[in-house]
């Protein structure tokens, strides 16, 4: 039988190839670059993010810059419908209600984060230390949320109110005496998860502290979920001092929010429609682009759905 005999250039290999192969699909990038690029490509969750920078910056400079103020009365432009001199109108004080809504926006935005910034510190630490503990004292831990949660919130916020005085700072309390349960089971969840991984195990094996190994790994590694519900915190604490001052136990007068421009406007809606239509509607758009934003921070940060 004949032998057949091979050129050796056949089996040469093919370097264009191997190259090739071996190329990426894209460029390496950080977690948070990955993330911050896959929340700009979505068009909602931008447009959300750019419509509440509107809403800051307005709030910020409208009071500053406006040639009124929101406590200036004038008595000879009472209830004065929308026009270009007072663009949202004027109450029956004669105030211009374009300034009383942007001051409005800073009281409720300023109370709406200083409440998720308490309420993820507060969850943080007690769900970590539930999660991490873990055993009795974790079991300890939850009955008492649960025992908490068992009453509604809006009644708890409401009974604080009545013990102490209307005001920012008994309104920040009241909200976040019980709005941290929420971040608090989130995050003893994420504990359970994360402290169970190697890494963590190696920071224990070289005699790594448990607050160190909390505040250096636990909480970075669950940053995402955080975030993404801090952005779902902040409207829920709107619609709350929206509330509480609509119904007279938010902020005493003459101080001005979105809730007590509503509460005003309300008294007067089929006379006046104007003086609550303005304030009610800077507290839907507001509302709607920070959940629509925390939708978009959401699906940014899960890895899950890196394409």
């Amino acid at each position: 039988m004949e032998k057949k005999v091979y050129e050796t250039s056949l089996f040469e290999p093919e370097r264009a190839s191997n190259k090739q192969a071996e190329r990426l699909k894209r460029p390496s990038v950080s977690y948070w670059a990955d993330a911050f690029r896959r929340f700009r490509a979505n068009k909602i969750a931008m447009g959300a993010f750019i419509l509440l920078c509107i809403i800051i910056i307005m709030a910020i400079f409208v009071p500053v810059f406006s040639r009124y103020t929101y406590q200036e009365q004038d008595y000879l432009s009472v209830n004065q419908p929308p026009s270009m001199t007072h663009l949202f109108g004027t109450d029956d004080l004669g105030r211009d209600i374009f300034v009383r809504c942007w001051e409005g926006a800073r009281v409720s935005l300023f109370i709406a984060v200083v409440i998720a910034i308490l309420n993820s510190t507060i969850g943080i630490i007690y769900g970590g230390i539930a999660g991490y503990s873990g055993g009795k004292l974790d079991n300890l831990m939850m009955r008492i949320c649960e025992i908490i949660a068992a009453i509604p919130q809006m009644l708890w916020v409401i009974l604080l109110i009545l013990v102490m005085k209307p005001g920012v700072l008994p309104v920040i309390i009241a909200i976040s005496a019980t709005g941290w349960i929420s971040m608090a089971r989130l995050f003893r969840g994420q504990v359970f998860q994360i402290k169970e991984m190697e890494f963590v195990m190696s920071s224990k094996t070289l005699g790594a502290g448990d607050f160190w190994i909390i505040r250096r790994h636990l909480v970075p590694n669950a940053m995402s979920p955080i975030i993404a519900n801090m952005a779902f915190v902040i409207p829920g604490a709107i619609f709350a001092e929206a509330f509480l001052s609509y119904i007279g136990l938010g902020l005493p007068l003459p101080m001005a929010s979105w809730g007590t421009l509503a509460s005003d406007g309300a008294a007067k809606i089929f006379i006046y429609p104007y003086q609550l239509f303005f304030p009610a509607l800077l507290i839907s758009l507001t509302m709607l682009s920070f959940n629509l934003m925390g939708d978009g921070l959401r699906d940014a940060l899960d890895p899950r759905l890196r394409d």
